[in-house]
């Protein structure tokens, strides 16, 4: 039989039975949009069936939060719980990759026009500022309570772009771009919100030694400096004197995004020279007793100039995504999603002022935050949609937005002390996603008689 034209000569696509049956299945699933949402999904069952597993059940909050590891070398030292090496190691890869994804927005993408980016900027302002007035409304007077005004704020990506793709069939392609844009605005708040209003106990010295590290880090970046040999010890500096500073160590991985270079450092007319200048160069003479040699040096510096003809944060971001994606968050999930239920009064504790707060922020405020801004500045010609998008996809969008699990977690985890506010929180988050990514499925997916709407913003 004749080889598919099209193909990779790759292990992964061979006939092999472990090939075959094992490792294109996760390869392909893991090159689906939707599922990491549904990874994440998944952990978070997992989370809620092994906290509530009677006497078992004391397992989980015994591993992830009285299960400590002690690191001592002299100069450093770390006393982190389980669940606190996931939230504050683990989930710094995950912001470090969300600040490689808004970089890539603002030099590349959307963002990098002002015209095309002021609606879905204005609305995800508009998603952040109505969710945290609709909490603070109903949990007014409630000092400990009002902590959690941030929680609402946040909206996860990973879901609210999984529930696009699975229900997006026939939408237009600006519908997603719309989406993404508002969740990435509304990542780079969340953790200015988090800089700013959740940072305790600050310790100047420390803080100094991390963003030294930073900023000897951009530094070296300016003057390409390209070995990870000199990154890496930067990046795990800057960790280590964000954890000890006050400030969250998860700003460091944003921080480190950020900075990364998004061009690369030979342009496409480099790299075809520098191609066709070692090709010439190439030995051609098999019977020379140094072709072996003189090959492999020609095709070291081939792989060196294909690797830095390919931008770091490009190259980074594609390395880092599934890993962040598919084990740090649905570890974080795990960690984080386990609410104890057993002998619980849900509806007294789904109908408290924080769960409800939280709740009703990612419903309601999300939708009239992110679809009513967005629909204003439509309407009025403050700002122009993408092409194709209209009124009704824009509150779906807005609906979709409330979405709010991983950062939503991560925000309750620093705003509450308190583990009965802690589990209302989390209700709350549970209640309020679901609902608004059911809303949200459902409206694009068959809404579309909304066509007074569509007409208002066209």
């Amino acid at each position: 039989m004749d080889e598919m034209p099209n193909r990779p000569k790759n292990w992964i696509y061979s006939d092999r039975f472990l090939a075959r049956k094992f490792v294109l299945p996760v390869h392909q699933f893991t090159n689906v949009a939707a599922s990491s949402g549904v990874a994440l999904l998944g952990a978070a069952v997992v989370a809620m069936l092994w906290a509530n597993m009677g006497v078992f059940g004391d397992s989980y909050f015994v591993f992830w939060e009285d299960s400590y590891l002690d690191i001592d070398l002299g100069f450093i030292h770390l006393h982190e719980s389980v669940r606190d090496l996931v939230d504050d190691g683990l989930m710094a890869i995950f912001f470090f990759v969300m600040g490689l994804e808004i970089k890539r927005e603002l030099v590349l993408g959307e963002l990098r026009d002002p015209r095309k980016a002021v609606v879905p900027i204005a609305a995800a302002l508009g998603g952040m500022l109505f969710p945290a007035l609709v909490y603070v409304f109903l949990n007014w007077g409630d000092g400990g309570a009002l902590r959690g005004w941030g929680v609402p704020m946040a909206t996860d990506i990973a879901f609210a772009i999984g529930i696009l793709a699975l229900v997006g069939k026939g939408l237009p392609v600006g519908v997603r771009l719309f989406l993404l844009t508002v969740a990435i605005v509304d990542d780079v708040g969340a953790i200015l919100v988090i800089a700013l209003f959740y940072t305790q106990n600050l310790h100047l010295g420390y803080l100094t030694l991390g963003v030294g590290a930073l900023i000897a880090t951009f530094a070296a970046a300016r003057v390409n400096i390209r070995s990870l040999a000199f990154y890496i010890p930067m990046a795990l500096i800057a960790w280590y004197g964000f954890v000890e500073s006050g400030v969250h160590a998860t700003l460091a991985g944003v921080v480190l995004g950020l900075i990364t270079p998004a061009r690369p450092l030979y342009g496409p007319e480099e790299f075809d020279r520098g191609v066709r200048r070692v090709l010439d160069i190439s030995p051609t003479d098999p019977k020379d007793p140094l072709y072996v040699d003189k090959v492999e040096h020609e095709a070291l510096k081939l792989a060196r100039l294909a690797r830095e003809s390919v931008s770091p944060l490009w190259r980074l971001e594609r390395q880092l995504h599934k890993w962040s994606a598919f084990l740090i968050v649905p570890l974080f999930a795990l960690a984080n999603a386990g609410v104890r239920l057993t002998g619980a009064d849900l509806l007294s504790m789904g109908t408290t002022r924080v769960a409800e707060g939280v709740a009703l922020g990612l419903v309601f405020g999300k939708v009239i935050g992110v679809g009513g801004v967005a629909w204003l500045m439509a309407h009025f010609g403050l700002g122009r949609l993408p092409d194709g998008v209209t009124g009704r996809h824009v509150l779906g969008v807005g609906m979709l937005a409330g979405v709010g699990f991983t950062v939503a977690l991560f925000i309750t985890d620093l705003a509450f002390m308190d583990p009965i506010l802690l589990d209302r929180a989390k209700l709350g988050i549970f209640v309020g996603s679901i609902a608004a990514g059911i809303a949200g499925a459902l409206f694009l997916r068959f809404g579309g008689g909304a066509r007074e709407l569509d007409r208002a913003t066209g």
